[in-house]
C-alpha cells in the first residue's frame, strides 16, 4: 500500500501589498549635505536647489512637496577651497560659483558639466557673484574689489576697487544698468555696468554692510549692516542712508524680498525676521 499524503489546504493566493500614495507636506523635507553649506541658490523656474559647502563641492537638487521626491542630480568638487556663493543665469541654463581658491566657474545645470573656469579671477579670495545678464556678470573679493566679466570677450570689462573692505554682496537694477555692491566699510558703492564705470561710494554706516536689495519697484535699496541695523536709499540718493531701522538682531546678514514691500532678514541669532 502506499502511505496516503497528509491533507494540506489549498492556501488562497497572497494579497498584494497595499500601495500607499506618496504624502504631501506643506515644505519640501530638509536636504543633509556632506558638509556645511555655505551658499544656497534657486532656479529662476525650475524646483532646483544649488548649494555650495566649506569643502569646495557644489550640490544641485531638485525638490519637491510629495515626500520622497528630493533628489541629488550631480555635485561638482572642482573647488579647491570653500564655495562662497552660487548664482543661476538669468536663462536658468548656467550656475556660477565663486571660492576662497579664487577661481570662477561656470556649470550647466543639465548636466554640471564645467563649462569655463578662470582659476585667478581676482588676486583676493572671491565672496559674491552676481549675473547681470545673459553675457554679463560681476564678482566681489576679500579686499574690496569688483570685476564686470563679459563671456562674449571671455574677459572683464570693469575694474574697480573703490571699498576698502570686503565686497559682501550685489543687486543690479531692472535694467542690468547700475550695479549696487554692500562692503565691509560700512559702504554702498555705485557702478555703471552699461557706462563700463564706477559712480559713487555712499558715506559709512555704522558696522559692516552685509546685504543689499531692491524694494518698491527699484525706487529703494535696502541694505543689512552687522550691527542690527537696515538702512534704506532712495534711488539717485545714494550719498546718504535716507532712512533706518534699528532691530533687536546680533546683525542682518543676509535679506530677501518677499513682496515690493515686505523683505525677509536673517540673522546670527539663529531669527529669521
Amino acid at each position: 500500500r502506499t502511505r496516503s499524503q497528509p491533507h494540506r489546504p489549498l492556501r488562497s493566493p497572497q494579497a498584494e501589498p497595499e500601495r500607499r500614495e506618496p504624502r504631501g507636506r506643506d515644505t519640501p523635507p530638509d536636504i543633509g549635505l556632506q558638509a556645511p553649506a555655505s551658499t544656497i541658490a534657486l532656479h529662476p523656474a525650475r524646483a532646483l536647489l544649488a548649494a555650495g559647502d566649506v569643502d569646495g563641492d557644489v550640490w544641485l537638487y531638485s525638490y519637491s512637496c510629495t515626500e520622497g521626491e528630493n533628489r541629488q542630480l550631480w555635485s561638482s568638487g572642482h573647488h579647491l577651497r570653500s564655495c562662497r556663493d552660487v548664482a543661476f543665469s538669468p536663462d536658468g541654463q548656467r550656475l556660477f560659483t565663486v571660492s576662497k581658491d579664487k577661481a570662477i566657474h561656470i556649470l550647466t545645470v543639465e548636466e554640471g558639466r564645467l563649462e569655463l573656469r578662470i582659476p585667478r579671477a581676482h588676486s583676493s579670495a572671491l565672496n559674491c557673484v552676481l549675473p547681470v545678464d545673459d553675457h554679463l556678470f560681476a564678482t566681489g573679493d576679500d579686499d574690496g574689489a569688483l570685476k564686470v566679466w563679459d563671456l562674449r570677450k571671455g574677459d572683464a570689462v570693469l575694474e574697480a576697487r573703490q571699498q576698502e573692505e570686503y565686497i559682501s554682496a550685489m543687486a543690479v537694477d531692472a535694467n542690468g544698468k547700475i550695479l549696487l555692491t554692500a562692503s565691509g566699510d560700512g559702504t554702498l558703492g555705485v557702478f555703471n555696468v552699461k557706462r563700463r564705470r564706477f559712480e559713487l561710494v555712499s558715506e559709512p554706516q555704522n558696522g559692516d554692510l552685509t546685504s543689499v536689495t531692491l524694494l518698491k519697484r527699484g525706487k529703494k535699496v535696502a541694505c543689512g549692516s552687522s550691527e542690527g541695523t537696515i538702512y534704506l536709499f532712495n534711488w539717485d540718493g545714494f550719498g546718504a542712508a535716507s532712512d533706518r531701522f534699528a532691530l533687536r538682531a546680533e546683525s542682518v546678514d543676509c535679506m530677501v524680498p518677499i513682496t515690493d514691500s515686505i523683505v525677509c532678514v536673517g540673522s546670527l541669532d539663529g531669527v529669521i525676521r
